[in-house]
């Protein structure tokens, strides 16, 4: 019996990316982080993916960014966000191909985890998969509050996209 290798060995990432935009009626504010970490198990379909909150760059300003880190995300107390769960459709890594898929996991943002299902294309490639997925983070649900001053510049919905090139990771050494 021979085990093929890409079932045997997990998929992972340093660098994913991830940006997200504020398109609020009196200003757009972008960013930008290619530091998400993640991984993804081809045999039991779960996975992980994390993040440094304040690597993100972009903004407008660099008061924008302080205010982002400090004020609204709180940093200090809630430094990384993460999506961890279970890509629902049973998909054999070992064969090449486009597949549209949905990841159902916590998604946890300034401390509060919400279950989200986030639709994704997955492409599966020479053992490796290249993930790509849009999806919309309501800040209440996260317990993000903007103060009335400047409701009008950051949007109540914040519009990310993600997508990372995840290969085989080395086996673990123990």
């Amino acid at each position: 019996l021979i085990c093929n290798s890409s079932e045997a060995q997990k998929l992972q990432t340093n660098n994913g990316e991830v940006s997200f935009a504020s398109n609020a009626e009196l200003e757009i504010i972008s960013a930008t982080s290619n530091r998400v970490r993640g991984i993804i198990d081809p045999v039991s379909s779960e996975f992980v993916f994390r993040l440094n909150i304040r690597s993100f760059n972009g903004f407008n300003t660099e008061l924008q960014r302080q205010h982002f880190y400090d004020n609204y995300m709180e940093t200090d107390k809630f430094p990384t966000a993460e999506f961890s769960g279970k890509i629902i459709e049973r998909i054999d890594f070992s064969q090449d191909g486009t597949y549209d898929v949905r990841a159902k996991g916590d998604l946890d943002i300034h401390g509060q985890k919400q279950t989200r299902i986030i639709r994704c294309k997955l492409v599966l490639r020479n053992n490796s998969a290249y993930v790509d997925a849009h999806f919309v983070v309501p800040l209440a649900e996260h317990n993000i509050r903007i103060p009335k001053i400047v409701s009008q510049k950051i949007a109540t919905e914040i519009d990310v996209a993600f997508k990372a090139h995840l290969t085989t990771a080395p086996p673990t050494q123990q």
